[in-house]
């Protein structure tokens, strides 16, 4: 639901393409030995270049040179460096608990008999088809479209992503509670923008996507021209959805996503899909209304329904089953899978190893399961602590901010210290471990785990309608390398994962520190006030709390980043999107800018020695190295443009340019010249 999509539009980082870890095996892969990764590395820098002429190719030159795309990825970068470390760390953990040991924990039983299951290549391959026929079958017994809404309320529970998504989410207009909500869905492609850009790369994507279909269903058992014909259905049926679909830039704006209607009101907007049924039969709690993401798709839902056939739109159905399966299915589905997913999308050459393949699926399905594992091992008690020191000095700097702002009014400011005050921390792992005892995990039953795990999520999300929100949840795993802000219930939340170099060195530079990961606490604490965040309030509800005159010209900022990076070229003729990306390019420039408030503050202090030079740079040049080292990538053409169009994240190095040029901190830091290129002549400045 969109509770989850707006939680990852406040990570620091998104995922390659946003497709699910079961659609994409190949989205992440890693090199098969640890490395020793370093906070404020020299050799990283290639110091042949001149910081204030790139200070991305400075910082990163040397890193991006020794660290060459592997094979089986689109991109490479320092967050999946430290990810890769991160897999051997669990993998070391699933080897020893998948043994199949009597005495083994309940726990380290059902983790480590998923991994054995996924791992079990051979027994996988021999099964062939028959895990999935059960519900294959489901679709196939289909008598009339008066049972749609029977089989995609089942269909929904085990991941199945046919025509729409049902589930819970926080009332934003009364965050503490949580109801039930409906939101656009059914697409194959990353994104609705895939099937309606007219530029001949969009189109040449399309056919390959309607091959990969045909391939799928050839494997499946169709004929060559049977299977040609059904891939053509899926694509028209999908063609349609995308069209009534919001586009991504306008679903930032959680004004445009949120209208809370009786059930009453939303059957009217289709009458041809029975919602009732849907909704009894999905198993959740009665309500009376819920959140209708977007009515316009709900209108065009029920024009499929209604003109379609049921033949083309049980071959839909049955597209969709085998798309969230193959990763689980014999290798000949999970190669083609990946020849789309991974090589037409990413641009990576051959499939990531099983291993680190399992550890994904076993993270993603049962990650506090095996995340209490991995904090034992990787995040001591004291390196929570040492982190809640860090967010105080952050949020006392961006306290700081407001009340300096020159273009707020008081009236405004004191609300936005309020919100400030109210963001609550969470760090490294819940206080609470979920409790997974419901699932049931069959040794030797791979795709049967993924898809009660699948239910199992899905019933545990569903039993929230009607009741208050827990804030002490969880949207990511604690081995993630990767942070988040959460409007709805205003707190700033970083894994474990992350809280290791070259983000966090506890035995390092504070300065480097300071640009690693206060900054990214900087990053996360701007979200509550970026154009999104900002639209909630300090409990998180959707009201508008500025005066008008205090959002026009928070507008008129913005606007300077907007037109800034939309001049910035991702990949031949794909430019940024400057409004896609605007929320985190504000928590960018901001995040930055109030870590280098609290450095500051730290030398006046003595906490960070101002005379200390290390390698010859003073502590403010190894501030700006520190962030800039963490942005250090490469990425294939591919992935370039898939993230141009899908990902919130502007590239790399403009994350890296684009914030230090519009700083004149880094100006005078390294002494740059007036019309130096990492020197803007209209700097930007929201917070």
């Amino acid at each position: 639901m969109r509770r989850i999509l707006m939680i990852a539009a406040g990570a620091l980082l998104l995922p390659t393409l946003a497709l699910s870890q079961a659609t994409t095996p190949a989205a992440a892969a890693g090199n098969e030995s640890t490395k020793q990764i370093r906070s404020f590395d020299t050799s990283a820098m290639d110091k042949t270049v001149d910081p204030c002429t790139d200070f991305y190719q400075f910082s990163c030159g040397g890193w991006r040179k020794a660290n060459p795309i592997p094979a089986d990825r689109g991109a490479y970068s320092r967050f999946a460096e430290l990810d890769d470390n991160n897999h051997f760390v669990l993998r070391d953990i699933l080897d020893q608990i998948s043994a199949n040991d009597p005495k083994r924990d309940a726990i380290d039983t059902k983790v480590g008999d998923y991994y054995a299951s996924c791992i079990d290549e051979p027994a996988i391959n021999k099964k062939g088809l028959a895990p999935l026929k059960p519900e294959l079958d489901k679709v196939a017994a289909i008598r009339s479209k008066a049972e749609l809404p029977k089989y995609l309320a089942g269909a929904h529970l085990l991941g199945v992503r046919s025509l729409f998504s049902f589930g819970s989410e926080p009332d934003a207009k009364n965050a503490k509670m949580t109801i039930a909500g409906t939101d656009q869905g059914g697409l194959g492609l990353p994104d609705r923008d895939y099937y309606l850009r007219t530029d001949p790369k969009s189109g040449s994507i399309r056919e390959a996507y309607v091959a990969h279909v045909a391939n799928i269903f050839k494997l499946a058992g169709d004929t060559e021209a049977v299977a040609a014909a059904k891939a053509k259905t899926v694509m028209r049926i999908e063609t349609a959805l995308a069209k009534v679909s919001l586009d991504n830039v306008t679903r930032r704006d959680p004004q445009k996503t949120y209208h809370k209607m009786t059930v009453k009101e939303l059957q009217a907007l289709s009458p041809d899909f029975s919602w009732e049924q849907y909704f009894a039969a999905s198993g959740a709690p009665t309500f009376d209304a819920l959140d209708v993401s977007v009515p316009d798709f709900v209108k065009g839902l029920n024009q499929e329904v209604s003109t379609e056939s049921l033949a083309d739109l049980k071959t839909y159905l049955e597209w969709h089953v085998l798309h969230l399966s193959a990763a689980f299915l014999p290798q000949t589905f999970v190669d083609e899978n990946f020849s789309f997913y991974g090589k037409q999308l990413t641009g990576a050459k051959q499939l990531r190893p099983r291993w680190r393949r399992c550890v994904n699926f076993t993270d993603g399905d049962l990650g506090e399961a095996l995340g209490q594992s991995y904090v034992k091992r990787n995040f001591p008690p004291e390196a929570k602590q040492h982190m809640l020191d860090m967010i105080h000095q952050l949020e006392a700097s961006l306290g700081e901010d407001i009340q300096g702002l020159p273009w707020m009014t008081e009236t405004t400011k004191k609300q936005a210290l309020v919100k400030l005050k109210a963001i609550a921390e969470k760090i490294g792992y819940p206080d609470k471990w979920r409790d997974y005892s419901s699932l049931t995990i069959v040794r030797g039953d791979m795709l049967g785990n993924s898809l009660r795990a699948n239910e199992f999520e899905s019933k545990r999300q569903l039993a929230k309608i009607g009741q208050p929100v827990d804030r002490s949840e969880w949207g990511m795993t604690p081995p993630t390398v990767n942070a988040y802000y959460n409007p709805y219930e205003n707190n700033i939340n970083f894994p474990a994962g992350i809280l290791q170099p070259p983000f966090f060195d506890a035995k390092g530079d504070d300065a480097t520190n300071f640009g690693g990961i206060v900054a990214v606490i900087g990053h996360e604490a701007t979200h509550g006030f970026d154009d999104q965040g900002r639209q909630f309030d300090a409990d998180g509800n959707l009201r508008d709390w500025w005066t008008p005159e205090d959002g026009k010209a928070f507008d008129e900022r913005a606007q300077c980043e907007v037109d800034e990076y939309n001049g910035f070229v991702a990949v031949d003729d794909v430019h940024v999107n400057g409004k896609l990306t605007l929320g985190e390019n504000t928590a960018d420039n901001g995040g930055l800018r109030v870590a280098y408030m609290a450095l500051q503050k730290a030398i006046k202090n003595d906490q960070v020695k101002s005379d200390k030079m290390i390698d010859g740079f003073t502590p403010e040049q190894r501030f700006f190295v520190g962030w800039a080292q963490v942005w250090c990538e490469n990425v294939r053409p591919e992935s370039s443009r898939s993230m141009a169009l899908t990902n919130e994240h502007s590239p790399g190095q403009y994350r890296v340019k684009g914030v230090v040029s519009n700083m004149p901190e880094f100006q005078k830091a390294f002494q740059c010249k007036a019309d130096a290129k990492m020197v803007s002549p209209k700097a930007c400045r929201v917070w």
